[in-house]
């Protein structure tokens, strides 16, 4: 292995493992030394300068010696600082120089898990290459290299808020430059950068140290995706209780992980295809499955292992996963599956017909739409034009993005003669996921059209209502405020899906999958999504075999975990019901009708008293419930309010409940002055 070249200042870094890095400044191939001993083949010769988080800069130091010994001060004559260009600061006695580096640089140092980092003056904000591999010459200004990315940035407050979303994201230093367990060869990377791995879900992929930026890099990997990740595995590992074995589609493999989680954890249970478009993907997610001791279908070879004699990592692959470099319209309209997961970069309106069209009877469809400018009425004329919806910004803007994303999937599954059973609709800060159920037929799909509908929704007082089916238009509004306020006050909104956003069933076969697989992250939103499907406040949920029946979805019995003695064997079975019984199951549905969750929810805070003092949320569902009205809380706002009682009905109950904020100085005020009296 070749030694530090003088021109490389930076000192090794050996956290988690011992990694050298040779070469001079101009040309600097790359080479990492593993836990098992083994070393890798360098890069070539004429790649840039790799930026590698194992390096650490000269000015990140964790005490105040290491910082003076980068420097000889016990030696005699006049010497440089290690941290500043000659021009800044010239070349004086150890004495002076020991000032220096504590005043200038050690004094304003960021901490971060124990590093430190002091400010440098040297012109390196050019180190982070382009995307074109040229290195274009920064401002010589003072900046910081952060300990996690090696990112430069030159004030120090922003430096605190870059390594605050570190800690948001889940991102450290481990992070960047963990290892596996398994020994393997990593392969150059693209452009002379190196791997990271990452652990998710007992599941090992290779990152770019770009992986956050989708414009420049085509492994894009969000930390943020982890609870949507969660509850797509939670409703195939659902699904493939009802019935196995199931073909999977991961339509957006990126790194792999996804299909990657599926194939380890439901093994047999599935069959995993990894699909993308471009080749940096495909050449990833295959290194990604010999990380993880998988199997690719179609290529019997894999890359070669650490001891480079055979073409397979050591051991039995655990199971196999297909992995195709196709598009993903051109994929489902080739082949048909079971469960489909559709999450790109921005909208999925473009393959949704593709989705529906050769999906199998009764399978899952689940899409990841993750461009909030449009869903959350930011850019309402990219929403017009992605979703054909009129919407505006509402107290209740994340429901309304969810019910605007199953009206274009229910649009599109009508296009194919298909209808809908939406399972689980979530929206949260960064992505809106839908999981709807496929039936196929014309009598399914207009059941599922007749649920879009127009929304009334009055600008002043938030209040809102779906127009009634039928050509008579009705714009009545349960407010008063078209008849007390000058100018028009209602606009129409949609259209929207009207229907259930939940299926309680399902979401308690989910909550036992993800006790089953160990999710802590999911179990309370999934615990909130049940009481919100059910419009209730009860927090007690029993998630065993023994409170879970079998549960009527559409006609088809769904098997569950309950033990197989108590189940008949008609219970078992995953196909639709003949006859009376269907009939009869119908029937139960519609009756039920009126048993579904409120639309829509109210905010608390948008909707308080002014110089009153409301009361706490959960006594304020308390009074709710005391005065009939069904309640429960929302996902979509931590200070939403879903219920039954329209917004005249919500106020005067928390009126009645809200103190006036000058009762208490009154009351004060009262005591004092009988206080004197007597």
């Amino acid at each position: 292995m070749a030694e530090l070249g003088e021109g490389d200042a930076a000192p090794l870094h050996q956290e988690d493992r011992d990694t050298r890095q040779g070469g001079d400044r101009g040309d600097a191939p790359s080479a990492r030394h593993q836990d098992a001993g083994q070393v890798t083949a360098a890069a070539d010769s004429d790649t840039k300068p790799s930026t590698t988080t194992t390096d650490r800069h000269i000015s990140i130091q964790t005490q105040l010696e290491g910082l003076e010994m980068l420097v000889d001060l016990n030696g005699a004559g006049r010497k440089s600082c290690p941290l500043c260009p000659e021009e800044k600061f010239k070349a004086c006695y150890s004495h002076k120089l020991r000032r220096h580096l504590q005043n200038l640089h050690w004094k304003v140092y960021v901490e971060f898990e124990g590093q430190r980092m002091c400010i440098c003056h040297l012109p390196c904000r050019h180190l982070k290459p382009s995307l074109s591999g040229d290195q274009t010459s920064g401002r010589h200004v003072a900046h910081y290299h952060c300990v996690v990315c090696s990112v430069t940035i030159a004030r120090k407050t922003d430096m605190i808020s870059h390594l605050k979303r570190h800690v948001n994201k889940g991102e450290t230093e481990a992070s960047y430059s963990g290892s596996s367990d398994v020994a393997f060869e990593e392969p150059a990377a693209p452009s002379g950068q190196a791997y990271e791995i990452m652990k998710e879900l007992g599941t090992n992929v290779q990152l770019l140290p770009n992986h956050t930026t989708p414009q420049k890099s085509d492994t894009y990997f969000n930390r943020k995706m982890k609870t949507n990740r969660q509850l797509v595995f939670c409703s195939l590992a659902v699904l493939a209780e009802e019935r196995n074995p199931l073909e999977c589609l991961d339509a957006f493999g990126a790194t792999g992980i996804m299909g990657l989680q599926w194939a380890k954890h439901l093994r047999g249970a599935v069959k995993v295809t990894i699909t993308d478009i471009s080749d940096t993907c495909v050449k990833m997610i295959r290194e990604n499955c010999v990380l993880n001791n998988i199997r690719m279908d179609g290529g019997s070879r894999g890359p070669r292992g650490p001891d480079g004699a055979g073409g397979e990592v050591e051991g039995v692959p655990i199971t196999t996963v297909e992995v195709t470099k196709m598009d993903a319209n051109v994929i489902m309209h080739l082949r048909p599956f079971d469960y489909i997961h559709l999450d790109p970069f921005g909208t999925a309106v473009n393959y949704l017909d593709a989705a529906f069209r050769n999906v199998r009877n009764l399978g899952i469809i689940s899409v990841t739409s993750t461009d909030t400018g449009s869903l959350f009425a930011k850019s309402p004329n990219v929403t017009l034009r992605h979703y054909g919806c009129h919407i505006v910004r509402t107290e209740y803007y994340k429901e309304l993005a969810a019910r605007m994303v199953v009206a274009t999937v229910a649009r599109a599954a009508a296009r194919c003669n298909k209808g809908i059973e939406v399972l689980l609709a979530v929206a949260l800060e960064h992505f809106v996921l839908v999981v709807v159920r496929v039936l196929r037929g014309p009598t399914q799909a207009d059941e599922s059209a007749k649920k879009l509908r127009k929304l009334v929704h009055c600008q002043w007082c938030e209040e809102r209502i779906f127009l009634k089916q039928g050509n008579m238009v009705d714009d009545t509004l349960p407010c008063n405020c078209h008849g007390s306020l000058p100018g028009k006050t209602a606009v129409r909104l949609g259209p929207l899906w009207s229907g259930p956003l939940f299926n309680t069933g399902f979401l308690r076969k989910m909550l036992s999958a993800a006790v089953q697989y160990s999710m802590d992250d999911i179990q309370p939103l999934v615990k909130t999504l049940i009481c919100e499907s059910e419009c209730t406040t009860l927090k007690s949920l029993v998630h065993g075999p023994s409170a879970l029946t079998n549960q009527v979805e559409c006609g088809v019995v769904i098997k569950t975990l309950q033990s197989e003695e108590e189940a008949g064997p008609s219970e078992c079975t995953g196909k639709r019901k003949s006859g009376e019984e269907s009939g009869n199951v119908v029937k139960k549905l519609k009756s039920e009708a009126s048993l579904e969750h409120p639309p829509f929810y109210y905010s608390i805070h948008r909707h308080s008293i002014r110089g009153m003092n409301m009361p706490k949320l959960n006594k304020f569902l308390q009074y709710l419930t005391e005065a009939g009205f069904r309640v429960s809380r929302t996902h979509f706002d931590p200070t939403g309010v879903r219920t039954d009682a329209t917004l005249e009905q919500f106020k005067s109950v928390l009126t009645k409940y809200s103190v006036p904020t000058y009762t208490n100085a009154t009351t004060t005020q009262t005591s004092v002055s009988a206080g004197k009296t007597g």
